[in-house]
């Protein structure tokens, strides 16, 4: 799974918060220092092992005391959480988060967005559900900036595709939505819901009114691709007519008439049903045709005749 080089330039930016804080004990020191190395093996490199692994270490070497470990660890979880998404190890990413945050409640916000998308992305919403539901229910997250982002992913990422309409409306017109949307975000996703429920409300089409195979054939077969293109070639044919001008008509036109008149109609079996269709078309532009060519002259004779 190949990240966009913007989506992953946006974990290197976030750090610039914590270059530009107090000085650093050696130990953080050494942490941004593996910080850095992460995101250039990730970025740069491309070596996705090597970037996750030293994030790994990065994380073991936090010092928990400093109020800045906090943003170390979303940092490393950020290019963590890339780096397996590369490797195709998106299924171990959600536990790997828990390792270091332990409680669903408390990852952050920006992360809850990832792990949303990168379960989206792969058709796993499920494995979503019970930990964003757990988030968005903690009340300290509410205050958070994040929190309508993380909201309106849950709801149309996880909750709406697996069908769970209750679950949304009640997410919407809860204390969920009251805190994360405004009026004009709740009528909106109040609308999405109902629109979901109606196309599931729809029934399925039935298999026993689908064309059989004998009636339908002749859309896919070599025939009905021909008797297409002959019919194609006609309208065109019908088209010049139209625009040639009239006093004359060159024979030559009357004789590409009847060859393809010919090929449309000895080649195809009038007595198969798949033929009725080709010509009921035929004897319309026949007519179309007959009309364009010779009006002009039948027109010119009656008037001749009144004079």
């Amino acid at each position: 799974m190949r990240s966009s080089s913007s989506a992953s330039l946006a974990p290197a930016r976030s750090f610039g918060s914590v270059r530009h804080s107090s000085p650093l004990s050696s130990g953080l020191a050494q942490t941004l220092s593996l910080l850095d190395t992460a995101a250039e093996q990730l970025m740069v490199h491309r070596d996705f092992q090597a970037a996750f692994d030293t994030c790994d270490r990065g994380l073991a070497t936090l010092e928990q005391e400093d109020s800045r470990c906090g943003e170390f660890k979303a940092s490393f979880c950020i290019l963590g959480i890339q780096a397996l998404a590369e490797l195709n190890q998106w299924h171990g990413v959600l536990s790997w988060i828990l390792q270091h945050y332990e409680h669903q409640e408390k990852i952050p916000a920006k992360i809850m967005q990832m792990c949303i998308l990168l379960y989206t992305k792969v058709d796993e919403q499920a494995t979503m559900q019970e930990a964003a539901r757990l988030w968005l229910h903690c009340p300290s997250n509410s205050r958070l900036a994040g929190f309508g982002t993380v909201a309106e992913l849950y709801l149309l990422h996880v909750l709406v595709p697996l069908g769970h309409m209750e679950e949304a409306r009640e997410l919407v017109l809860g204390e969920v939505g009251s805190g994360a949307f405004t009026e004009d975000q709740r009528q909106t996703a109040l609308d999405v819901v109902e629109e979901k429920e109606r196309e599931n409300q729809e029934p399925p089409p039935d298999p026993s009114h689908s064309p059989s195979p004998e009636t339908s054939g002749h859309t896919v077969s070599p025939q009905g691709a021909v008797i297409q293109k002959l019919e194609a070639m006609l309208r065109f044919f019908y088209r010049r007519v139209l625009v040639s001008s009239t006093g004359s008509f060159p024979l030559r036109r009357v004789f590409l008439a009847v060859v393809l008149l010919y090929m449309l109609l000895v080649r195809m079996d009038p007595a198969l049903p798949s033929s009725f269709i080709w010509i009921s078309k035929l004897l319309q532009l026949l007519k179309q045709m007959w009309s364009a060519m010779f009006a002009p002259y039948y027109q010119a004779l009656a008037h001749s005749k009144r004079l």
